[in-house]
């Protein structure tokens, strides 16, 4: 086969590479949104509820029972209980440590999961529009391949040239709402992550004054 031959089939590819590459970057925001929801409290007054709801305990200088709070149920996937429960669990650490030792447990656990998936879509938004780009370079040559073969009629070169302009609009259609997704996605994850810095600052504050008690 030749390469005019192989060209026939670079359209439907490419055609095929950017749905592939929208539906994955859909399910990547889908998955990031539902992560996010999953990990933060979905309504202040809960998380005002689960602070003093421990503190309570903590002043009461009862830490089984303050770790019991945070391994219920509701909040087994949230993040702040969950490093709060760790922290009760090493509360004889001084507190410096015991505050990057969270951090770095909240990198680990959490951020690297949405920064690995959130770099998938950055990756959608810079390749749709080179696969778009490939398309319409494709289609191009295919369309001069004929005309340098003497067809010079308008029907066999349609195909080839709105392959070229197809897979270009497509190329950007893909990446303009993907970009606008991705933004929205970073926004809700800093969200998310300076409430859940807020809440465990306040935990160690509170976990200090019950150690000092």
């Amino acid at each position: 086969m030749d390469i005019a031959g192989l060209l026939d089939y670079a359209g439907p590819l490419i055609y095929a590479s950017l749905a592939i590459a929208a539906l994955y970057g859909l399910f990547c925001v889908v998955l990031l949104v539902l992560r996010v929801q999953q990990k933060r409290f979905t309504k202040e007054e809960a998380a005002i509820e689960f602070m003093e709801s421990v503190r309570e305990r903590m002043d009461a200088r009862d830490w089984d029972g303050a770790a019991a709070v945070c391994d219920q149920p509701q909040y087994w996937a949230k993040a702040v209980p969950q490093l709060a429960m760790t922290a009760i669990a090493e509360r004889d650490r001084p507190l410096p440590e015991l505050r990057r030792h969270l951090e770095d447990k909240f990198e680990r656990n959490v951020m690297v999961d949405l920064e690995y998936r959130q770099s998938w879509i950055g990756t959608i938004v810079k390749s749709a529009p080179m696969l778009g780009l490939l398309g319409t370079v494709s289609g191009m040559i295919a369309a001069f391949a004929k005309i340098g073969g003497g067809s010079s009629k308008p029907a066999d070169l349609a195909g080839d040239i709105s392959t070229a302009l197809y897979t270009t609009a497509l190329g950007l259609a893909v990446a303009i709402p993907m970009t606008l997704l991705g933004s929205w996605v970073r926004v809700r994850i800093g969200r998310m992550a300076d409430g859940v810095s807020e809440h465990v600052a306040e935990f160690l504050d509170d976990l200090q004054a019950a150690r000092q008690a």
